[in-house]
This record gives structure tokens, sequence and C-alpha cells, in this order.
């Protein structure tokens, strides 16, 4: 390789990829402003504290780059780990019964979603800013807004299980994450429906003259969305041992803003899922480390707010220079 082209190699890595020399450059920073920053320990922590979330961020950005966002993201996450919850702490259903339930709820929500919006043109604002109000009504219901405590321990391996043991080990949840990150690459990159939905993102109205079932695959993006929403539910529920409803709090913004400042852009048709994850990596890391240096909770929302802004402005910048 001469050097010409490792030049042109390394500018296009830094251009789709920016998040990760930012991550880079988080983590030397706090290293020095915090000598715990670099542990093992917290390192695998924000990994952990970012599985479920990151989860959530695939369906998100599989929606936004069709030119579509989700706000009940979160909302459905709260509402099928109450479900579950509440089905095998009340009424002793196996894990195995109440996740296959959850997972039921989050495509029927999900598919409600996308049929609204798909074939009854109701923007996705209305359409999934009524489904956050529904799921949160509903997880009240559920739950009689009291947290549903300790779930039985063969659910525990989900989001606080190891592999290779408590001390050193890798959590489950992680490997799960990257697992379905790895296979949503494919299916975005490599199949007819990922095909679809960046051609749909790039231009809904090309995409139908071409052929391509424009309403049906939007409908199969917000089902999937909605299942992978629940599956992030069933992560955290085990995680935390308990549901409440905070349970999956601003998800559907953290997720948002972890596709954005991955690369995914807003407009649609642009953007690799795997930029999702990056995004929900750096977003943990840059609360972690205002965390470990003492700044007062209050702020942080602030600072998130802040983040988001600032993603969409750069978003848009970039999507004027193409």
């Amino acid at each position: 390789m001469n050097r010409s082209s490792f030049l042109k190699g390394f500018s296009s890595f830094t251009k789709n990829y920016a998040i990760v020399v930012a991550i880079v450059v988080l983590g030397i920073i706090y290293s020095f402003a915090s000598e715990y920053f670099l542990s093992y320990r917290n390192l695998r922590n924000i990994l952990l504290q970012t599985s479920a979330v990151a989860i959530v961020a695939i369906g998100q950005g599989m929606i936004l780059m069709t030119a579509d966002f989700d706000l009940s993201l979160g909302q459905i996450v709260c509402f099928t780990s109450a479900f579950a919850a509440w089905m095998m702490k009340f009424h002793e259903a196996a894990p195995i019964i109440a996740a296959i339930v959850a997972l039921g709820f989050g495509c029927l929500m999900g598919a409600t979603n996308g049929f609204l919006i798909a074939f009854c043109k109701i923007p996705a604002f209305v359409a999934t800013l009524g489904m956050q109000l529904i799921c949160m009504g509903l997880v009240r219901i559920v739950t009689n807004a009291s947290p549903i405590p300790s779930m039985p321990r063969s659910m525990e391996w989900l989001g606080r299980g190891f592999i290779g043991g408590a001390a050193y080990g890798i959590p489950i949840s992680v490997v799960i994450m990257i697992l379905m990150y790895l296979l949503f690459a494919f299916i975005t990159r490599r199949t007819r429906l990922g095909r679809n939905i960046y051609a749909i993102g790039g231009s809904a109205e090309a995409a139908y003259f071409s052929g391509i079932n424009v309403k049906m695959n939007k409908l199969i993006v917000f089902t999937l969305a909605g299942a992978i929403a629940a599956f992030g539910g069933l992560i955290l529920l085990s995680r935390l041992d308990s549901a409440a409803v905070t349970n999956g709090y601003q998800y559907e913004f953290d997720a948002i803003i972890s596709c954005v400042i991955g690369g995914i852009s807003l407009a649609g048709g642009k953007g690799k899922i795997i930029q999702a994850l990056f995004g929900a990596i750096f977003l943990t890391l840059f609360f972690n480390g205002m965390t470990m240096l003492n700044v007062h909770p209050f702020i942080q929302p602030v600072l998130k707010g802040l983040v988001l802004i600032g993603a969409v402005a750069i978003d848009v910048v970039r999507n004027r220079k193409r």
C-alpha cells in the first residue's frame, strides 16, 4: 500500500467514523481527569450501560434511514418490560413465555406505528407521540405506578450474566448487542430489505416508481423497531431486576442522538447501522465521565440537549455539503 492510498483510506475512515476518533479523544481526556476511568470494571460498566439503548438504536437507525423517526420506542421498552415483569411476578409465567408476549407487544406497537404512518399518511411525529402516550398510560395501569422488583433467577443471565465469571468476564448483554449489530449490519447492507430502506430514505417517490413497495417496507421497518425495542426492554429488566415507569426513560431520544452523532442522517438514505453503536458508546462514555467528575445530575440533561442540537447541526451541515 503506497502513501497516497493509505491517506485516502484514512481520510475515508475519519469521514465515515469520526465518532470513533471522538471516542478515543474523549477517553484520553477522561483518563487524565480520573484515575479510575480506564479501570476494567468502569470500561465494562460503560458497555453494560450502553447495551440496552444501543439495541434500541438499531431500530431507530433503520427508521431514520427511511427518513422517519419513532418517538415511542422508549415507552415501548418500558411497557413491554413491565408487562413481562407483571406476568412473571403475579401470574408465575415462565420467563420465556413472558419474553415472547413482550416481543409480540413490541411487534404490535411497531406495526401500528408503521400502519398509521405508511398507510394512513399520519405524520410520524403525531403517530409515534400518540403511541408513546398510550404506552405511558398502559405501563402505569400494569404496574399501578409502583416498581415490580425481584425477577426470577432464571432470567438474570440476560442482563447480569457474564462469560468468564463476574470478576473479569464479558457481559452477555454486550455479546448479544454486538451480535445484533452484526446481524442488522448485514441486513441493511446485503439484503433486499436493506437496499429498499436506503432507496426509500433517498427518495420515497423514486423508490415507488422503481417498483419498491414503500408502504410495506415502512411497515416492516417499524415492526422490527418495535420488536427490537421490546428485546432491549427485556435486557434492561434483567439488568435492573425491576420494572418501573422510569425504565427506558427518554431512550427514544438517546437512540436518535446515538444515530445522528454516529453518522446516520436525519434526512434518510445515508449512514451505516454500526455507526449507531459507536454513537451510543460515545453518549454513555460522555455521561459516565461527567458522573466520575462529579458534574451535578441536574446539569447533565442540559448537556444532553446541547449534544443533540450539536449533532443535528453537524448533520445539516454535512447534508448541505453533499
